[in-house]
């Protein structure tokens, strides 16, 4: 087994880090690998990002990024609005430049005077030490910093990710230093392939291309820390495009230090392949408890939503039980007993009723993001998958008696027929919401206590 760059520790508690461009030698030797259990969180410290936690301590984070442009102070607000409504914690927007970093406090001030409260991050890329120099008020506006050490100058890369790094110490601000496969520090590739070539067994230049995107990464680190930039202060990620290559870096990056890690690939692509590649990649690391905030970079279509990345990766998460968002709603697929398309149409009405009762019942009903809802096709799954629900309908399939059982926490509570199925449904599941989830004032000086139905 052969790989590369053995790392000093990094613990918490370890003296200041040397200048990380005094260090050019390398040692080739396997990293030790971290092993954990599902639902296990690698541990880490915690950076918080305008008041949101990032670290194992808390919940996976769901952030996303405009793609309007920045300078639009009005439409990038509206679209920043649009991600928070959605369920996005954290928003980065483009500031690459002058016009877009003078356009941070505007789009502040629209924010706040729609009563939207969302941390905003400010993406950077080869000219950031110059915008948060010449632009305090955005340097004091965005919650987080992106930088990224590949491209942050050339001859002067150090000295001007230093700049940056000082910067958002004088603020109070976090730093995410992004590396990408895309954007390398050419520097530092070079030097290891070079160092590679000197092996009697050189290993594949793919290998030498991860390990140079986690030292990249990691003396970063060491650089912001030596800047000022407080060891709880600083997210790394370290994103590529292949979904199997994803999986390794982070693994590895994951076993190498205690930081947050933001997930997400680089391009994930559009439509399906996008969402695939996405949930593939991510849920692995999920799963074994790297990960500590992700973003979905989907490809919209023409004029679509923007809003599908926030969906799609609140989805990954509920998916995985690592956090809910909403009401969950199992639905049929349909075969050759369900010609009908009934069940599919009820589907998608519920679907659509739960969507839009939910920014009123997240407040007024505590605890119906857990809701479990069924809606089976026919006999032969309907009535089990029905009572593993909260509340489930089985529907009739083609063929069968044109009636439909409705169970309500297991039991079978009522059998609806005729032509009304639907609109019966729905209004004993508004029934069931309010019974289940209401909040009321108990009778112990105002504390808020919750009402559960029978059968709990």
């Amino acid at each position: 087994m052969r790989t590369f760059v053995t790392l000093p520790s990094r613990a918490r508690d370890r003296p200041a880090p040397p200048q990380p461009s005094a260090r050019i030698s390398f040692s080739f030797s396997y990293p030790h690998e971290i092993t954990v259990t599902f639902g296990t969180r690698r541990t880490t410290v915690t950076a918080t990002v305008g008041g949101v936690p990032v670290g194992s301590a808390h919940p996976v984070v769901v952030q996303s990024m405009t793609n309007t442009d920045t300078a639009d102070a009005a439409g990038t607000a509206s679209q920043i609005a649009d991600l928070a409504a959605a369920g996005s914690q954290l928003v980065r927007i483009t500031v690459n430049n002058e016009a877009a970093a003078a356009a941070v406090p505007e789009i502040a001030e629209r924010l706040a005077d729609s009563n939207v409260s969302v941390p905003i991050i400010g993406d950077f890329h080869y000219n950031g030490h110059l915008l948060l120099a010449r632009y305090p008020e955005c340097a004091r506006i965005l919650a987080k910093y992106r930088i990224n050490p590949g491209n942050v100058g050339s001859k002067r890369r150090d000295e001007n990710f230093r700049t940056i790094a000082m910067i958002a110490a004088a603020n109070g601000k976090p730093v995410r230093i992004g590396v990408n496969w895309g954007s390398l520090d050419q520097d530092l590739l070079t030097q290891m392939m070079d160092a590679n070539g000197l092996l009697a067994e050189p290993l594949p230049a793919k290998q030498v291309y991860i390990e140079a995107m986690l030292e990249s990464a990691l003396r970063s680190a060491e650089l912001a820390e030596a800047s000022g930039i407080g060891h709880d202060q600083i997210i790394l990620s370290a994103k590529v495009s292949g979904v199997q290559d994803l999986v390794e870096v982070y693994r590895r990056l994951a076993a190498r230090c205690d930081y947050p890690l933001h997930l997400g690939l680089t391009e994930a692509g559009m439509g399906s392949k996008g969402i695939i590649s996405s949930a593939a990649a991510l849920s692995i690391l999920l799963s074994e408890g790297i990960g500590d905030t992700i973003r979905v970079s989907l490809t919209p279509k023409p004029n679509g939503d923007r809003t599908e990345e926030v969906e799609v990766a609140q989805q990954i998460l509920q998916s995985l039980e690592l956090r809910q968002f909403n009401p969950q709603v199992t639905a049929c697929p349909g075969c050759g007993r369900t010609t009908s398309t009934f069940f599919q149409h009820m589907a998608q009405d519920i679907q659509t009723h739960l969507r839009e009762q939910m920014p009123v019942w997240r407040t007024r009903y505590p605890g119906v993001i857990d809701l479990k809802v069924a809606v089976m096709g026919c006999i032969v799954n309907g009535p089990g998958e029905s009572k593993h629900a909260n509340i489930g309908i089985s529907l009739p399939g083609t063929f069968e008696d044109p009636k439909a059982p409705v169970y309500v926490d297991g039991k079978l509570m009522v059998t609806l027929k005729g032509d009304h199925i639907v609109p019966e449904f729905l209004r004993i599941l508004e029934d069931y919401v309010e019974k289940r989830y209401a909040v009321t004032a108990g009778d112990d000086g105002g504390r808020l206590t919750q009402t559960i139905g029978e059968g709990n």
